[in-house]
């Protein structure tokens, strides 16, 4: 795909996506547990129509992150290094994760968005080998697309991963249209706006995107995700809301 002069680079949407991100979580762990604990009780319905806004605000986050994951699935120099990476900060932002959403130190029920991205990049590479494969026929090829994408989805329903098979599938469907930006997006809205329609408004930035990876922040992201749950968990001890679950 070709990179325009202008637009949005790599790095402006990552940012968008971590600010998008924390919005949502600290409404997702700080103030879901303010409002569970009766702290709002004496407050207006303000508190949670903000409650709202910012969940539906930080919606936008995931399917930016979906698609970085594609566009860096095409452009890595490793992907085996790249699937590595992921799986190494799955594993340790497991126990931030589940402090600051289940009050736990290891719960699992739910796990973090990592292991969904992850098994996002295992499905994408199998199909990229399958694609390679020319030489079969295209009805053997339509059949192991079909079961490469079901095992993946399958595969993070059964982990019961953030976003479960629908992050999969989505991560599928930005794949399956990456050489074609405008399809791209309109595909990438049609798979989020039947089940998380505020999300639909990532793909205005994402139909922006240059190509330019921009500054590095390589490990920005890796590390901001389990730092950022850590916090928003100590914030919760400091107010004395820690004890109560949010999933």
């Amino acid at each position: 795909m070709e990179e325009r002069k202008t637009g949005i680079s790599g790095s402006n949407l990552k940012l968008l996506a971590v600010a998008a991100m924390l919005i949502d979580h600290i409404a997702a762990t700080v103030l879901a547990r303010f409002l569970i604990t009766g702290g709002g009780e004496q407050l207006s319905t303000g508190w949670y129509v903000l409650y709202q806004v910012m969940r539906s605000f930080g919606r936008i986050a995931f399917p930016i992150y979906c698609f970085l994951l594609v566009e860096g699935f095409t452009h890595t120099r490793s992907r085996e290094k790249y699937a590595l990476r992921l799986f190494l900060f799955a594993l340790a932002s497991e126990i931030p994760f589940d402090l600051a959403f289940s009050s736990q130190v290891l719960e699992l029920g739910y796990q973090n968005v990592f292991f969904t991205l992850f098994l996002g990049l295992i499905t994408i590479s199998f199909l990229s080998e399958v694609e390679k494969r020319q030489e079969w026929q295209t009805g053997l090829r339509i059949f192991l697309f079909a079961v490469v994408i079901m095992a993946g989805m399958a595969a993070a329903h059964a982990l019961k991963t953030d976003y479960s098979y629908y992050g999969v599938m989505c991560i599928v469907v930005l794949y399956l249209f990456r050489d074609r930006r405008l399809l791209q997006a309109l595909a990438g809205c049609a798979s989020f706006v039947w089940w998380e329609p505020p999300a639909v408004l990532a793909f205005i930035p994402i139909y922006f995107y240059n190509g330019k990876r921009g500054w590095n922040m390589k490990y920005f992201f890796y590390l901001f995700y389990p730092v950022h749950l850590l916090v928003l968990y100590l914030i919760c001890v400091l107010s004395g809301t820690a004890g109560t679950p949010v999933v």
